[in-house]
């Protein structure tokens, strides 16, 4: 797909990976919403872009149906969807202090699993009204994790989850192959974003020691580059690909 000129809606883009992915297709002429939380940074990340902010709490359905009809409304069309909200928790299965709370379990596969669905399937709506380009109308981007192919200690929730995300992906662009719009997923490792942007650097070169190359965290860029990619290249699609320098998770 073209990027210049299209409509593309960043959720979580006030920050890191999103952020990046917004700023990338922004410059390669593409008109931008950010939905992100209300107390982010995203009006003034939209205002930078000449876009529009939307304040958005992914767990909310009506909050979320509301959020992206403004959002697709404002910017007179989508074409391009790139997901990165989620977040995690530290949690065996079972410890001393008994089982894993199964309301911590519900609540990251809410998060991560359902909410990026919920997303997805809005997301698919407003693109399915678009006039194709080459038989195309959308592209939507999710956001996994390496460790849904090999979960750490404590990340079960975690990597239920985005597995789950990988899992679906094929099955969703099956689903909208017909309608002419793309679904990828994007598996990265540990990013330089949130917390972990103010690890050590000793902590982040023990963290990433077993990746092929680069031996380091990544670069939100990185993960924008490859949105941009995907995007432009429409034979990218029902695949998750991993962006990870060729890591693979160890046990702890």
């Amino acid at each position: 797909m073209e990027i210049d000129g299209k409509k593309a809606m960043i959720v979580g883009g006030a920050s890191g990976m999103a952020r990046a992915s917004a700023e990338q297709l922004h410059a390669k002429g593409a008109s931008i919403a950010i939905l992100d939380l209300p107390t982010s940074a995203g009006a003034e990340i939209a205002s930078g872009l000449g876009g529009t902010f939307h304040p958005l709490d992914v767990t909310d359905e009506e909050h979320v149906e509301r959020a992206l009809s403004e959002a697709v409304e404002a910017l007179g069309g989508l074409h391009i969807a790139i997901n990165t909200a989620g977040g995690g928790l530290a949690r065996r299965t079972l410890t001393r202090e008994g089982p894993h709370p199964l309301a911590d379990f519900r609540r990251i596969i809410e998060l991560n699993l359902i909410a990026t669905f919920n997303l997805n399937r809005l997301q698919a709506l407003h693109m399915s009204t678009n006039e194709p380009e080459d038989d195309e109308r959308g592209v939507i981007i999710d956001t996994a994790s390496i460790a849904a192919f090999e979960g750490q200690i404590g990340q079960v929730a975690y990597s239920a989850s985005k597995s789950a995300i990988a899992g679906m992906t094929l099955t969703m662009a099956r689903d909208l192959g017909s309608l002419g719009i793309r679904v990828v997923s994007i598996a990265p490792s540990l990013f330089s974003t949130g917390l972990t942007r103010g690890i050590p650097d000793q902590f982040a070169d023990a963290l990433t020691k077993d990746a092929a190359f680069p031996r380091r965290m990544g670069r939100p860029e990185e993960y924008g580059r490859l949105a941009v990619a995907i995007v432009e290249n429409p034979m990218l699609n029902g695949g998750c690909i991993r962006l990870d320098g060729g890591q693979r998770f160890a046990p702890k």
